[in-house]
């Protein structure tokens, strides 16, 4: 039974202090990732911008974003299940420091792979973003497990918000440096790999900031295993049995599953195109595609602390509602995104372009804290850890289908001859199904305030 409980009777979760050290570890974690893949994308991003048709046929201009959203989402797909077992079998705040050391080894290979790439090309770069992928892999599952395990059930909204609000200042800070220091360290229009040595100082950042976010992440507190006698098996390669069984048995599991795959390849687009539609079709700077990129982020930000906030009045019609705001709000805004005018420019103007990425930012939040909430309050304890592996790996897979669709739209759209703004349109009608036809039940958002009664 749900106990009504008064606002000011349930405790701030930030007056908690392993919860400010679990929200400074993922802080300093997106802020790394961020930085770093913003800057691998803008690498990536041609040369042949300047060249057109012409460079992309003869392979000098080939944007190879999708090739790096590719190499960092499939140690998702991969090792999802083997990090949801470890998140299962040991304590999921011990999965967390051990990742965050390993964050530290692979931002000192990045660090290399800068200085060695006018030799070695891409090749170590792509080796570095594989291993951001698996580290970030083993890092998810323990990360967003550990939340129910560490806060009351009646705090799990708020701190949704507070972790998607903070994570994503992160990104805000990582993706806007990201464009300053490429253009520090030179277009290298000629070769974008020249450039690329001069970044080191970027790394040397990256590998304090990862030194930083180890140490405070033993701010945690220590959390029991949820299954200490659970044994490896092959299994967990794949999708395990239990969460198979689960998948089973809960039909909204499922459709929220799908739903939320659905959206991480429309996010996977999103960052992709924003970048080819700034530098491409409105010759911005990399300092203002990443901000343009940024702006996305703030308006995650916002729209994660006022769904959360939305979602603490006790309706339980709130979750659906909301959902419901962000599925049209994500299509709406990428349908005005894609109309370009005669001459290139937008229907919305430059000016009018970054409240559109604000908005679009607001309106993905209200789609993922219902349905993050959902995933994480549903499953039985035991099998938290496992359902975000199952996530991840889902969600992962999605984004690593976003790579291989923005290389398609980007030669479709370079052999029509179509502007950059097309992809929207793209994006537009991929998540308009999702929009008309997923619906969230009311009882799904009482998981918010009564996490014990969907583990039964």
């Amino acid at each position: 039974m749900t106990t009504n409980v008064t606002e000011a009777a349930v405790p701030h979760p930030l007056s908690n202090p392993s919860f400010v050290g679990y929200v400074a570890t993922q802080f300093l974690g997106a802020f790394n990732d961020n930085l770093f893949k913003q800057l691998m994308l803008l690498l990536a991003i041609p040369t042949a911008v300047a060249g057109g048709v012409a460079a992309a046929a003869d392979g000098g201009g080939s944007d190879l974003q999708g090739i790096a959203t590719v190499v960092f989402g499939i140690p998702f797909v991969i090792f999802g299940g083997v990090a949801g077992y470890l998140a299962d079998r040991y304590s999921k705040r011990r999965v967390i420091v051990f990742s965050k050391a390993a964050e530290i080894v692979v931002m000192v290979l990045g660090l290399f792979a800068f200085l060695a790439a006018p030799t070695i090309g891409f090749s170590g770069l792509w080796v570095v973003m594989f291993l951001m992928g698996m580290q970030s892999a083993f890092f998810g599952p323990a990360k967003y497990g550990i939340l129910p395990e560490m806060m009351q059930s009646n705090q799990l909204a708020r701190a949704n918000g507070i972790v998607l609000m903070t994570t994503f200042i992160a990104i805000i800070f990582g993706t806007a440096l990201a464009g300053p220091l490429k253009d520090l360290a030179g277009n290298g229009e000629a070769n974008q790999l020249a450039a690329a040595p001069r970044l080191w100082f970027a790394s040397v950042v990256c590998i304090l900031i990862a030194i930083i976010g180890t140490a405070v992440s033993f701010l945690i507190r220590p959390v029991a295993a949820a299954a200490p006698g659970l044994s490896f098996s092959r299994e967990y390669l794949v999708v395990p049995k239990p969460m198979r069984g689960l998948l089973r048995q809960d039909t909204q599991l499922v459709l929220a599953l799908g739903a939320s795959c659905v959206f991480w390849m429309i996010a996977g687009l999103t960052v992709q195109s924003v970048n080819s539609l700034c530098i491409s079709q409105l010759k911005l700077t990399n300092t203002a595609t990443s901000l343009m990129v940024a702006l996305i982020s703030i308006g995650i930000a916002v729209g994660g602390v006022t769904a959360g906030w939305l979602s603490r009045s006790g309706n339980g019609d709130s979750g659906p509602r909301i959902l419901r705001y962000g599925m049209w709000g994500v299509v709406v805004s990428c349908a005005i995104m894609s109309i370009t005018l005669p001459g290139g420019q937008l229907l919305v103007g430059r000016w009018g372009l970054p409240l559109l990425l604000i908005a679009l930012g607001g309106a993905a939040a209200f789609f993922s804290i219902p349905i993050q909430v959902f995933l994480q309050a549903r499953p039985p304890v035991e099998l938290k850890g496992r359902m975000i592996a199952v996530m991840n790996q889902a969600n992962f897979f999605a984004i690593v289908m976003s790579g291989v669709l923005y290389m398609a739209l980007d030669q479709f759209v370079i052999a029509m001859d179509w502007p950059r703004s097309t992809l929207f349109a793209a994006m537009a009608l991929l998540f308009l199904p999702v929009a008309i036809f997923y619906k969230l039940e009311p009882s799904g958002q009482q998981t918010v305030g009564d996490n014990a009664t969907l583990d039964r």
